[in-house]
C-alpha cells in the first residue's frame, strides 16, 4: 500500500481553491469551503494524510516535509490553479524523485492530454469518479488496469484507459467527517452566510438542469442526480454530531438538493428529529409545500443561484427557470422565515448595460438576506467555453480566470460590452443592493441583535472594501 498525501496546496492568501468550492478564486469575504473531493477518497484509504494548506495557513515550508513521508501525491486541481500546483508538484518531485504524483478535478478530467503533456511532473491524471481510481492506485494496481485515468509509461508516450464506470450506489462511500476529524481543524472553515463553526458534505452527485456555465454537472458529476440513501445520510449526520458537539449548523453542498423533492422532505424529517440546523443548495422552483416540510425540520438557510434579472438571459444559458417563478419560491421563503444567499453572475452570453440594471432591480426587488456576484466563467469542458471560442467572445491564448493576486477577471467580452464593463458591473451590483437605507437598517438591527454577529459583519464590512479596492488596483 502507497503511503498518500492528499493536498490542497499553498496558493494566494484567502484561494479557496476548488477542493469544494463553487468556482476557485479569492472571495469578496474571506471564507473556506471543506475539502470534500480530497476528502472522499482519502476516506477509502484510512492510513492517508489529508492537508488542506489554505485555510490552515500553512506555506510551503510546512508542507514539503511531508515529500519524504509518502509514496503518492494526489492534488486537487482546477483550471485557475492548475499552473501553481504543477510548481508545487515539481517541488515536491525534487524533494522526492520516487513520489507518484497525480492530478484530480474537473481540469484533467476535461483536459488530461493537455495536462500531462504541459506537466511533466505528473505520473497520471484522474477522470470522472475518481474516488475508487485512486485507491486502486494507491494499493498497487498497474496502471495499464486502472479505469478512468491517463498515464505517462516508461517510455513517456501518453496512454488513456477505458472511462470508470459511474457509481450509482452512492452507499459505497465511506463517510468524509471521520477524515474531517481526523485531519482538520474545524474552525479553519467559515462561510459569510453560514453559521459558524459549519460541516459541510454531499449527499449525492450530479445536477439535472443544464445550465451552460455550470462546471461540475458537465465534467465530472452527470446530470443524473446520483443519491446517498436517506439512512446513510442521516447516519454521518449522527456520527458528524458526536465526533463535533461544536457545530452550529451543516451544509449539504450537492448541486441541487432539491432536485429530488420527496428525498429532501424525508432526509428533512429525520432532521428535525434530531434537533438540527441545516442548508443547502436549491433551484428557485420548490414549492411552498416542501418549503415548509423544510422549514419545519431545522431549514435555515438556501443558496440558490439566480444569476439574472433577464428572462432571455436565463433562456441564452438554459437556466429552465422563469422570473415570475423565482419571485413566488423567493416570497414563500421570506414568509416562512427561510433566509437566501442568492448567487447571481454578469456578462453570460445577451449581457448588456440594460440587462445588468434589470438584475440589480430584480435583487432589490426579491431582496435575498445576502448575495454573492460573480464573473461569467468560461471553464473547459462547459457549453459556455465552447460558445464562448466558436463567437469570439473569448481570446483562447489569453483565457485566464484570475489574476495575479488570485482575483477573479472578466475573461468574456462583447461587441456591446467590454471586459472593463463586465468588471466594474461587480461592485455596482454590491453598491446598489447593500446601500439601500432599507437593507442597511436590516443589517444594523441584526448587529444589535446579536454582539457576535456585529463582530463578524464589521470583520466582513472591512475584508469586502478592502477586496474592491484590490480590485480597482490590479
Amino acid at each position: 500500500m502507497l503511503k498518500t498525501l492528499f493536498l490542497q496546496p499553498p496558493s494566494f492568501d484567502g484561494f479557496d481553491g476548488g477542493a469544494g468550492s463553487r468556482y476557485q478564486a479569492r472571495r469578496e469575504i474571506k471564507s473556506f469551503w471543506f475539502p470534500t473531493w480530497l476528502a472522499q477518497p482519502a476516506a477509502l484509504l484510512p492510513d492517508s494524510t489529508l492537508i488542506d494548506a489554505p485555510p490552515a495557513r500553512l506555506t510551503m515550508a510546512d508542507v514539503l516535509p511531508h515529500a519524504k513521508t509518502h509514496d503518492l501525491l494526489i492534488i486537487h486541481t482546477s483550471t485557475p490553479s492548475f499552473g501553481n500546483d504543477v510548481k508545487v508538484a515539481e517541488a515536491f518531485k525534487a524533494e522526492n524523485p520516487n513520489l507518484m504524483i497525480g492530478f484530480i478535478g474537473a481540469k484533467v478530467a476535461v483536459q488530461p492530454e493537455e495536462s500531462l503533456s504541459r506537466a511533466a511532473v505528473l505520473d497520471f491524471v484522474a477522470g470522472n469518479e475518481f474516488d475508487f481510481t485512486i485507491k486502486e492506485i494507491a494499493e498497487g494496481k498497474p496502471f495499464a488496469e486502472v479505469d478512468g485515468i491517463m498515464y505517462r509509461d516508461a517510455s513517456g508516450q501518453l496512454i488513456k484507459n477505458k472511462d470508470r464506470a459511474i457509481l450509482h450506489d452512492m452507499d459505497q462511500l465511506p463517510f468524509v467527517t471521520e477524515v474531517y476529524k481526523k485531519h482538520l481543524r474545524l474552525e479553519d472553515y467559515f462561510i459569510g452566510y453560514l453559521m459558524h463553526p459549519y460541516v459541510s458534505i454531499y449527499t449525492g452527485r450530479g445536477c439535472k438542469s443544464r445550465c451552460t456555465f455550470c462546471l461540475w454537472p458537465q465534467t465530472v458529476g452527470g446530470h443524473t442526480y446520483r443519491t446517498r440513501s436517506v439512512e446513510n445520510v442521516v447516519a454521518e449526520i449522527r456520527r458528524a454530531k458526536e465526533l463535533f458537539p461544536q457545530v452550529k449548523e451543516f451544509m449539504f453542498d450537492d448541486d441541487t438538493f432539491t432536485d429530488n423533492l420527496p428525498r429532501a422532505e424525508e432526509i428533512a424529517r429525520e432532521l428535525g428529529k434530531m434537533g438540527i440546523i441545516w442548508s443547502c443548495n436549491a433551484k428557485a422552483n420548490v414549492p411552498y409545500s416542501t418549503l415548509k416540510i423544510l422549514k419545519e425540520n431545522g431549514l435555515r438557510l438556501l443558496l440558490v443561484g439566480y444569476e439574472s434579472g433577464n428572462q432571455q438571459i436565463l433562456h441564452n444559458i438554459k437556466k429552465g427557470m422563469r422570473i415570475e417563478v423565482a419571485k413566488q419560491f423567493t416570497k414563500d421563503c421570506h414568509a416562512l422565515g427561510i433566509k437566501i444567499h442568492g448567487t447571481f453572475i454578469v456578462g453570460l452570453p445577451g449581457e448588456t448595460q440594460e440587462t445588468l440594471k434589470e438584475t440589480i432591480e430584480f435583487a432589490k426587488e426579491i431582496n435575498p438576506h445576502t448575495i454573492q456576484v460573480s464573473l461569467a466563467a468560461p471553464y473547459p469542458g462547459t457549453f459556455l467555453y465552447n460558445q464562448a471560442v466558436k463567437e469570439g467572445w473569448l481570446d483562447i491564448e489569453h483565457a485566464e480566470l484570475i489574476d495575479e493576486h488570485g482575483v477573479q477577471i472578466a475573461p468574456l467580452h462583447y461587441p456591446h460590452l467590454t471586459h472593463t464593463e463586465i468588471f466594474k458591473s461587480v461592485e455596482t451590483i454590491y453598491r446598489s443592493f447593500y446601500f439601500r437605507p432599507s437593507k442597511i437598517f436590516s443589517i444594523l438591527n441584526e448587529m444589535i441583535r446579536s454582539p457576535q454577529m456585529m463582530k463578524r459583519r464589521l470583520r466582513e464590512g472591512l475584508e469586502f472594501f478592502a477586496f474592491l479596492k484590490e480590485r480597482k488596483t490590479a
